[in-house]
């Protein structure tokens, strides 16, 4: 037998009629609705390659394939890699806000056409090594003259060698991450027919430092001197070219010797690079907070290098260096709070040694030291942290900043500084174990 509140509409009903009658009188409101936020879409990136041909480039086609897509996950794009070039002449290119040549460059009239359309149209492209290489830049003359600027290759070094290159502008998003000088990964390396300074399109990123002369091995293909651009982009463009890409190999067994992922500091370079291309505005996020409890390294903005207890002493008066970034004890600080959001900076190897302005001077250029805990206010540092997630640190007696030199020479003294906001006042915290 059924029951009547089963059996009747009339009661399930009658609640919802009472709503409706409110709602038309207005004595009732529906609740608001917050409309949903979309989620911000991945920028796309595609690499086109052929892996056919040497085994150096073969090589890098190979591990790129493999660390892109890593870094795809961690940094907010889809990585997908195809030898299709075809792509560029039938639109397919077109799903993609980046198009990246790893190992080539289009060579049918179609897919060159392809890729000038999709450039012109606000694609982004990064190319890395032979994809520039041409030994008749007339025969597509807007790519090799206009787009890259670099016109025909006119000599290389040999064999792969690392080379210090030294960063000419700071200020675009693809460099504002690197110190003003670095250790690039081993490549071989072009030089061109055109000289790229004469070219006003052209914004030269990163050049070889005179201080990495010679470069190369053997002695009839090794340069001794001159101007090399490495890195650039085209201003009337969304690209970048790097000149890398090319690994050291054992020819004989098609084993390569090297990575052109080896150096971190470039990796940075690529990394903002492609962020910069694929429209992220953001390109390394702020650190957070500085921990107490962990230890840090402290890597200058400006040149690269770490601070540095010389020669991994602890006693009063030790001179606090920049050195070359090594990951030992001498490298390692904790910050420790005093009062009023002050910090001491204590080293690792003694941590009742803290970083200390010599004599409490308040001059500019005074050295630092490391000297027992004393509660001295020239003990203390007040950390700002920038919007590139490096920090400031301010000594609490004089309001000068911990200053590192304006070049990588290892050995050089720290010192304080009054605060000018350049990269040689900025350090960047990395934890360690």
């Amino acid at each position: 037998m059924r029951t009547g509140s089963a059996s009747s509409p009339i009661p399930s009903l009658l609640p919802r009629l009472l709503l409706l009658l409110a709602l038309l009188l207005g004595l009732a409101q529906a609740p608001a609705q917050a409309a949903p936020r979309a989620a911000a879409a991945p920028f796309k990136v595609l690499a086109l390659y052929n892996g056919t041909w040497d085994a150096a480039h073969i090589s890098f086609a190979k591990e790129a394939n493999e660390w892109f897509p890593r870094q795809a996950e961690a940094n907010g794009f889809t990585y997908t890699a195809s030898n299709d070039w075809d792509l560029l002449a039938n639109g397919g290119v077109k799903a993609y806000q980046v198009v990246l040549f790893l190992d080539d460059l289009p060579q049918t009239a179609a897919q060159r056409t392809g890729f000038e359309q999709y450039m012109r149209s606000g694609g982004g492209w990064l190319g890395f090594h032979v994809s520039a290489f041409t030994t008749n830049a007339s025969g597509w003359s807007w790519y090799h003259n206009q787009f890259l600027g670099s016109g025909n290759f006119q000599s290389n070094t040999w064999g792969p060698t690392s080379a210090v290159l030294r960063v000419e502008d700071r200020t675009h998003p693809a460099t504002r991450n690197l110190p003003a000088t670095f250790a690039s990964s081993v490549s071989e390396w072009y030089s061109w027919s055109n000289d790229l300074r004469q070219n006003p399109d052209i914004k030269i990123l990163a050049s070889i430092d005179p201080s990495s002369f010679p470069v190369g091995t053997d002695p009839d293909q090794t340069w001794y001197g001159g101007y090399y651009p490495i890195l650039w982009t085209n201003t009337k463009y969304r690209m970048l070219y790097a000149n890398f890409g090319h690994n050291a190999m054992d020819y004989s067994t098609n084993t390569p010797l090297s990575s052109t992922f080896a150096s971190e500091t470039q990796n940075r370079f690529v990394l903002d690079g492609l962020k910069w291309l694929g429209g992220a505005t953001q390109t390394r996020p702020p650190s957070g907070p500085i921990s107490e409890s962990a230890w840090y390294t402290l890597r200058n903005s400006g040149n690269g290098t770490c601070v540095d207890a010389r020669a991994a002493a602890t006693a009063n008066g030790t001179a606090v260096q920049q050195y070359t970034c090594n990951n030992t004890t001498a490298q390692q600080y904790q910050f420790r709070s005093t009062d009023s959001g002050y910090l001491r900076i204590t080293n690792r190897g003694n941590p009742q040694q803290v970083v200390d302005v010599t004599d409490r001077s308040t001059a500019d250029d005074a050295p630092l030291q490391l000297w027992s805990y004393g509660n001295g206010q020239n003990q203390q540092w007040r950390a700002d942290q920038q919007p590139d997630g490096a920090y400031h640190f301010v000594a609490r007696h004089s309001g000068k900043c911990l200053s590192a030199a304006a070049t990588a020479g290892t050995g050089v003294q720290l010192t304080q500084r009054t605060c000018d906001n350049s990269a040689a006042q900025a350090f960047a915290l990395t934890t360690q174990p």
